[in-house]
């Protein structure tokens, strides 16, 4: 029963990842640190307690060589923000042939350690759910034990990139028992950086 942690990537490609970054420092600045970032990432997650999932887009960078070639890619498929992470969450554990509870993360958290993500699986052991906040309101973690169990709803009038995205997360889930955990920052600006 081991568990899942899904890295929710997009290709590095200037003009599609970190275009707030890029606002400030230049597209190809913001490409670079993305790209580099992610490597260092999925380096740093690697640990042999979980299976690592790389859940990609756009869908067809499923074979881009930019990524370890042992991994698991899954394309995100269509959809919203919620509807994609959703996706992550449910089928995951069909393409890795686990029944363990799976953790769905984003590149651009440069704090994110193995022992966070052990915090958040051990977590699950005694709560449905489980999230990482962000101190703006937002995560950089979600879980869940029985990920095929999450409600119809979830994700649903989930105001993303706003202050009110954990809050809006937590409502579609108020019959659960959820841990939060480690409170980690994204980059999004200039000013992270330094």
């Amino acid at each position: 029963m081991k568990p899942v942690l899904v890295i929710m990537i997009k290709e590095p490609r200037p003009g599609r990842v970190k275009t707030r970054l890029a606002r400030d420092i230049g597209m190809i600045p913001a490409t670079w640190w993305f790209r580099h970032q992610s490597a260092q990432l999925i380096r740093r997650l690697r640990d042999p307690r979980w299976q690592l999932v790389l859940a990609v887009a756009p869908d067809k960078a499923v074979t881009s060589p930019v990524w370890p070639a042992d991994l698991l890619r899954l394309p995100q498929g269509p959809g919203d923000l919620g509807a994609r992470m959703k996706r992550m969450l449910q089928t995951t554990r069909a393409h890795s042939q686990t029944t363990g509870p799976v953790c769905l993360i984003g590149a651009d958290i440069p704090g994110i350690t193995r022992t966070h993500i052990a915090r958040a699986f051990t977590a699950l052991g005694d709560h449905e759910a489980v999230f990482g906040p962000a101190p703006d309101g937002g995560y950089w973690l979600v879980g869940a034990k029985h990920p095929t169990q999450l409600p119809i709803g979830i994700f649903q009038n989930v105001r993303w990139s706003t202050e009110h995205a954990l809050a809006d997360s937590l409502t579609t889930l108020a019959d659960w028992r959820i841990a939060l955990i480690d409170e980690l920052q994204d980059v999004d600006t200039g000013a992270d950086l330094k």
